[in-house]
């Protein structure tokens, strides 16, 4: 059984000694544990300091791509290496790498397929009040939407099985925490999570601007991965709505009409039928974005197919 743990990196050659010197050598389990970098883009010495601490791999991004994006690279190629189960950290050292232990148990006895890293979200000092609600507010509306029931989405700190990885395809260009628990969910994968530690802050975060770009960045994610896998649902909601206010003002024009009053409110009628015939197109395209999303599942389907067929017995990809 070999654990690779894969670490996403952005101009972090003062921290990710810290990190890597944390790291565990050895798990009651495991065989073999190895260490990837992916260094996305860097414009510091991160990758050479990786090669001075002995990484066992390192794979770059001649530019920046961003932390969904490097997040996908690092678990192919955790995958081309053979590994059995990933294990993704953050590179500025903020959860302890002691609970990566605790994070791969329900992998190893077969219960889960991904499992995230719960923060004790309340106990920490360095995040404002206003973001503890977000982050259980955002936790609560992805939990909703993936019928999931992790307590903390945005926790970077996970271990996924090699079946897992296999599965998932972050399309998003923000940030892989919410997508991957949405598609986890969608696809039936095993998810839980358990409780973790984290260190003191080395670093601001470099995710996002502030909280108002960070809630802007969430909610179009959110909105737009559901919307993948549930076009249909969201398509029918929204043209519904639009036909309800509809038969509204429809019925606001009828009770005027039987009063005798109706032909000052002809423009209510009008208003009404465009909004109905609004509705009525959204529900189409509803219908139509439902059949694309069946065929890109097929595709999904062939993806994993030859991906699973790509990895060799040893995890090597067969060239």
């Amino acid at each position: 059984m070999k654990l690779i743990i894969q670490i996403p990196c952005f101009n972090e050659e003062k921290t990710l000694p810290i990190t890597i010197a944390g790291l565990p050598q050895k798990i009651e389990g495991i065989d073999k544990i190895e260490v990837l970098i992916v260094d996305d883009g860097s414009t510091d010495e991160t990758a050479k300091v990786a090669r001075e601490l002995g990484v066992d791999y390192i794979v770059q991004h001649t530019k920046n791509r961003g932390l969904a994006e490097t997040f996908m690279t690092g678990l192919n190629a955790c995958l081309m290496y053979g590994a059995d189960i990933i294990v993704n950290t953050d590179a500025d050292n903020q959860y302890k790498s002691e609970d990566i232990q605790k994070l791969i148990r329900p992998i190893l006895s077969g219960d889960a397929d991904l499992v995230v890293g719960e923060r004790p979200i309340e106990n920490i000092s360095h995040f404002s009040f206003i973001k503890k609600k977000l982050q259980r507010l955002g936790s609560w509306v992805v939990r909703h939407f993936s019928g999931t029931n992790i307590p903390d989405v945005t926790s970077g700190f996970r271990a996924l099985s090699r079946e897992a990885a296999l599965k998932l395809n972050i399309v998003s260009g923000f940030t892989y925490t919410l997508e991957t628990i949405i598609q986890a969910g969608k696809k039936n994968l095993a998810i839980t999570y358990v409780p973790i530690r984290i260190n003191e802050k080395t670093r601001e975060s470099r995710l996002f601007k502030n909280i108002p770009h960070y809630i802007k960045k969430s909610v179009s994610t959110i909105f737009r991965i559901y919307t993948m896998y549930e076009p249909l649902k969201v398509f029918f909601a929204l043209g519904s709505l639009f036909i309800g206010i509809a038969l509204l003002i429809s019925f606001r024009f009828l009770y005027f009409y039987l009063m005798g009053n109706g032909v000052g409110h002809v423009q209510s009628l009008i208003f009404a039928a465009i909004l109905f015939i609004i509705g009525f197109q959204i529900i189409v395209m509803g219908w139509l974005a439902d059949l694309i999303s069946m065929n890109r599942r097929l595709i999904e389907d062939q993806l994993y197919k030859i991906k699973k067929l790509e990895v060799s017995e040893n995890g090597k990809i067969e060239k």
